[in-house]
């Protein structure tokens, strides 16, 4: 009697083991993509030459809400609405006039900060400007984001409106702290009457053409306003242009990423400003004796990104109201961009993308090594190969199937080019065939593992209890 409650133990642990690795593997071999070039990983230690010797690599922050860090300015000051109170009627309904801005009160009040708070509140809280009380001026509205720090977009920017989709908008970028300003794209509901520019969409882009900045009606046409409120800045779509449709591709994008500073320059910033120029109308001749149907009004704006660091830092701090990296690879500053005194052996550069998937770290060398003291080729990249070899299949490996020959060059298979042979060059149908024989597309070495060790683990302890012949 005791040895069956005894087996029907074991066998319960045993059950709660298997339901733990199965989840974790599950989790692992389908979470494996999109977790993709995180670069979460900057030092590692290795034996090398009967000694611990650190191993560095290229690295980078997880993307977050950028949004909790941001700070928000409005231009002109005063377009908040509530000061004085003011009543509003529903676009599509110029009869309903039971809406109340006061910003006195704080259940009728609608402050620019409620565009960073939580949703899914009942009522929904938003930002709301005045009404159109001056028309026929332009109701215009400066909404400007800034983070006092480079940051790297990763997902799409989406606005969420309360009231109807502006019927013009223009949203822009700087990289100089708001000092200069380029559009990143333009929003009509007829692109070539507000802005003489011919209407067109992501998807109508290709990879030559990807940093074009276009002018989309799909997001300021009609009542569509009703049934969704939210207007996009479609950064994934972009990147699906390298990567791939559903991004499986990533190596090209980060291959890209790497040798194109347009490119990279083009998904960084450090502020985001949203011009709003014209208010909804209802598509319909804007009605002059009811001026309280036509305002802006904003429930959340999503910006989702990381620092940049330049592939020096995996983690990002907002101390004293202020984001900055902490520096690896014996460099420092706000983005990692120089060099750590006594630490400028050779000219300061970002960390590497290439090799895939770890990347290249370029650490900052000390100033008093000799010439005749070579940095190991882990702490070199695409920039400085001339000081390593290009190639030496074990920490600069040629990919794709590529091989190294003399450690001077990859000789890459049909449909793949670059130094190490990570850019695709396929045309059409071609390249999901070409994206899917990736090494990088395999499930990471624990997803493959793990099978083996949950077995071994079950024949140990069955073997521990005396339960292999049950």
């Amino acid at each position: 009697m005791r040895h069956q409650k005894k087996g029907a133990t074991m066998y319960l642990l045993l059950g709660f083991v298997l339901q733990a690795l199965w989840v974790s593997w599950c989790h692992a071999t389908q979470h494996y993509p999109a977790s993709w070039g995180h670069y979460d990983v900057c030092k590692s230690q290795v034996y090398a030459e009967d000694r611990l010797a650190w191993h560095y690599m290229a690295c980078q922050p997880e993307a977050t809400d950028m949004t909790k860090y941001l700070t928000v300015s409005l231009d002109p000051p005063n377009i908040t609405c509530g000061d004085p109170p003011e009543m509003y009627c529903a676009l599509e309904n110029p009869y309903m006039c039971n809406n109340e801005c006061d910003a006195d009160t704080e259940e009728l009040a609608h402050p620019p900060e409620l565009m960073f708070d939580s949703e899914g509140r009942n009522p929904t809280t938003f930002w709301q400007s005045t009404s159109w009380k001056k028309y026929p001026k332009p109701l215009q509205v400066n909404i400007t984001l800034s983070w006092n720090k480079t940051i790297e977009l990763t997902d799409d920017i989406v606005l969420t409106f309360e009231s109807g989709r502006p019927e013009q908008l223009v949203l822009e970028k700087s990289l100089d702290y708001g000092h200069t300003w380029q559009p990143y794209q333009f929003y009509a509901s007829d692109c070539l009457d507000a802005f003489t520019m011919e209407p067109k969409a992501v998807h109508q882009l290709t990879p030559s053409t990807m940093l074009e900045i276009i002018c989309t009606e799909a997001y300021s046409t009609g009542y569509v306003w009703k049934y969704d409120k939210t207007v996009r800045f479609e950064i994934k779509d972009r990147f699906a242009l390298l990567a791939g449709p559903r991004l499986h591709n990533m190596a090209s994008l980060y291959g890209q990423l790497d040798t194109t500073k347009n490119l990279r320059d083009f998904f960084t910033l450090t502020d985001l400003r949203i011009r709003l120029l014209r208010p909804a109308t209802g598509a319909t001749m804007v009605d002059e004796n009811n001026l309280s149907r036509y305002f802006y009004a904003i429930s959340d704006i999503k910006v989702q990104g990381r620092c940049k660091c330049n592939l020096h830092a995996n983690s990002c701090v907002f101390d004293k109201g202020k984001l900055g990296c902490e520096c690896e690879h014996n460099t420092t500053g706000p983005d990692c961009a120089r060099c750590k005194r006594h630490y400028q052996g050779r000219a300061w550069s970002m960390g590497s993308y290439l090799p895939i998937p770890k990347g290249t770290a370029n650490i900052c060398i000390p100033n008093n090594l000799g010439t005749s003291v070579r940095p190991n080729a882990s702490s070199l990249g695409a920039a400085n190969r001339n000081q390593a070899r290009v190639c030496d299949n074990v920490l600069l490996r040629c990919q794709n199937g590529g091989v190294c020959h003399h450690h001077q060059r990859c000789q890459c298979p049909a449909g793949f080019g670059g130094i190490l042979c990570e850019k695709a060059q396929c045309q059409g149908d071609s390249c999901e065939d070409l994206q899917s024989s990736q090494p990088s597309l395999r499930p990471p070495p624990t997803a493959q593992t793990l099978p083996l060790a949950l077995l071994s683990l079950i024949s140990s302890l069955l073997a521990t209890r005396g339960l292999t012949s049950l």
